[in-house]
């Protein structure tokens, strides 16, 4: 089982992708409640340059409720990381995160079906962009 779920776009620019994942994500009642630019963090940090790479933690609160309410602990998984990254011009690879594979490490079967149902709208969100 992959760790994560992925898809390529081309002919888009990296901030269109940005909007797009972000829409995308708005259709399957997720939010984005951090965004983290590694490339202006990276060159801030250690004055490097990197690629365009963004990581959006995004969140469906129905669901991130019924998680702690079964898992207190849960929050530290949370939120549902999506990343965006253009290693070359104009190709974008957008990948999110398999919350199936992350649960494997939490002994806790009534997170099964809500883990199912997360998975399952983040896979529809790489499969629309």
């Amino acid at each position: 089982m992959n760790y994560y779920f992925s898809k390529s776009l081309v002919n888009i620019t990296f901030d269109e992708a940005i909007q797009k994942v972000t829409e995308s994500l708005k259709e399957e009642g997720f939010g984005i409640l951090t965004e983290i630019d590694i490339k202006a963090t990276l060159k801030n940090k250690l004055d490097v340059d990197f690629y365009n790479y963004k990581i959006l933690g995004a969140c469906n609160p129905p669901y991130a409720y019924k998680a702690l309410l079964e898992e207190d602990k849960i929050g530290a998984m949370l939120p549902c990381n999506v990343i965006v990254q253009e290693r070359e011009t104009g190709h974008i690879e957008v990948s999110a995160v398999n919350p199936n594979a992350s649960m494997q490490a939490v002994e806790n079967k009534d997170l099964q079906s809500i883990s199912n149902e997360i998975s399952a709208k983040l896979q529809k969100v790489i499969k629309a962009l």
